[in-house]
């Protein structure tokens, strides 16, 4: 990966035309062809990036831009679309180069991958009828916690958090976006099960059509017996 902090304007040029005026910035170059353009602050979300499969050129700059002070030019081409990133340079402050090595991928913590292996066991809970057909089914992107059959036979995805949020709701709309591509699977229905799901992710859920599923983990543990409870 390499870390660029400059002083830089960039542009983006393709479905839609944005532009940041000279500032401060981090460009994230990643090692598979990625950019991303960052300020000292909105979080992890980039002011703009371009994706991969992608490639970056350096320009040199022509006698009215070097007037102007940009040093360096970065085109960054987007392969299948053809949009563009430029990024006009006027001065480098840091820039280094660092090997990350691969990446073993996210790792669920002792709560998710549990809740995963009982909702397995449990499939019941998703409804009459359903089937599993295995956990951890592994897509282009990544693996979707559980495949499972409804009572009819159809496919149903379910990704599993602790606590339900937007991100999980994107999550799992990417997974069903790729696997209703697939003719053996298609038509594949989500649900997004949590411990807890925020009001915002419920509401991004359904307007999807991806069904929510609360789940209680000591009821699943055999923990908390609810039929017994007076409360």
């Amino acid at each position: 990966m390499r870390l660029v902090i400059a002083r830089c304007s960039v542009d983006y040029a393709g479905r839609l035309s944005a532009h940041l005026p000279i500032a401060t910035r981090l460009l994230m170059l990643k090692a598979d062809g990625s950019l991303l353009v960052h300020s000292d602050g909105g979080s992890y979300k980039p002011l703009n990036w371009m994706s991969p499969p992608c490639t970056l050129s350096t320009v040199e700059p022509d006698a009215e831009q070097l007037d102007a002070g940009i040093t360096e030019i970065w085109r960054v081409t987007q392969a299948k679309t053809a949009d563009m990133l430029v990024v006009s340079i006027y001065e480098v402050l840091h820039d280094s180069a660092h090997e990350l090595g691969i990446d073993p991928g996210l790792q669920k913590d002792g709560v998710e991958a549990h809740l995963q292996k009982l909702l397995a066991e449990q499939i019941h809970l998703l409804g009459d009828g359903h089937t599993l057909v295995r956990r951890e089914y592994m897509t282009a992107i990544g693996p979707v916690d559980i495949l499972a059959r409804d009572a009819a036979g159809a496919a149903v995805a379910v990704e599993l958090k602790r606590r339900g949020d937007i991100d999980g709701v994107e999550q799992l709309t990417r997974y069903l976006e790729l696997m209703n591509r697939d003719p053996h699977l298609a038509p594949v229905t989500g649900v997004f099960a949590a411990q807890e799901i925020k009001p915002q992710a419920r509401t991004l859920a359904e307007d999807r059509g991806i069904r929510c599923l609360v789940l209680d983990y000591d009821a699943m543990r055999g923990l908390d017996d609810g039929e017994s409870r007076l409360f």
